[in-house]
């Protein structure tokens, strides 16, 4: 997002910047913060307490001056995953600017499977006219219970939605076969005689 040479200093702000920054802080810093602070960002460099050796990520040409000027930039929302930030100067990467590295831990959400995923028997509803009345029933009680969407994709969606709830209440589930694995116990005898013959093989020799 380009380079503000913003140095941050160990004033907190917030919950923006944190006292464990480095130097003083300066005018690109403060104009940096207004920034984090409109767009809900934290600057995460600023909340681990780290030797001064983990904190710098920029040398002068002869190494007289070490500043902080690179800074790992999170949602507020993501703070708590946010576990360990610092710098490896050590790194060999031919360049003035060190890599800052950070630590995270994620919770995933995992997304429920959509309707769309269920097969149904259809074909039940040609040989049987006690599911196929009850399935018309259905879907006709949803579509009056639906409302008018002004949208087009909303009336398509709350269309299909009615759909697959009615054939969820009346038609049976197509029962999936469950798949073979892939390495049965016979193989694994046949694997275990080869491995036997082998090294008697090799034991003669």
């Amino acid at each position: 997002m380009g380079d503000f040479n913003a140095k941050l200093g160990t004033e907190k702000v917030d919950d923006i910047v944190g006292k464990h920054g480095l130097g003083i802080r300066n005018e690109r810093g403060e104009k940096l913060i207004e920034w984090c602070q409109t767009n809900n960002i934290i600057l995460g460099n600023t909340w681990f307490q780290q030797p001064p050796r983990r904190k710098w990520t920029w040398k002068s040409p002869g190494d007289e001056t070490r500043n902080q000027i690179d800074y790992m930039m999170i949602s507020k929302r993501y703070r708590n995953a946010l576990l360990l930030e610092k710098t490896y100067t050590s790194a060999d990467c031919y360049s003035d600017h060190v890599p800052v590295v950070g630590k995270f831990k994620l919770k995933l959400k995992k997304n429920s499977k959509p309707f769309t995923n269920i097969k149904f028997d259809l074909a039940i509803l040609k040989t049987n006219q006690t599911i196929r009345e009850k399935y018309q029933i259905s879907v006709q009680n949803k579509f009056e219970a639906l409302g008018d969407a002004e949208e087009v994709e909303q009336q398509w969606e709350n269309f299909k939605s009615a759909i697959i709830k009615a054939a969820t209440e009346v038609i049976p589930k197509v029962k999936r076969k469950a798949k073979q694995k892939w390495m049965t116990e016979e193989s694994l005898n046949l694997m275990e005689e080869r491995r036997c013959a082998k090294g008697n093989k090799e034991k003669k020799i």
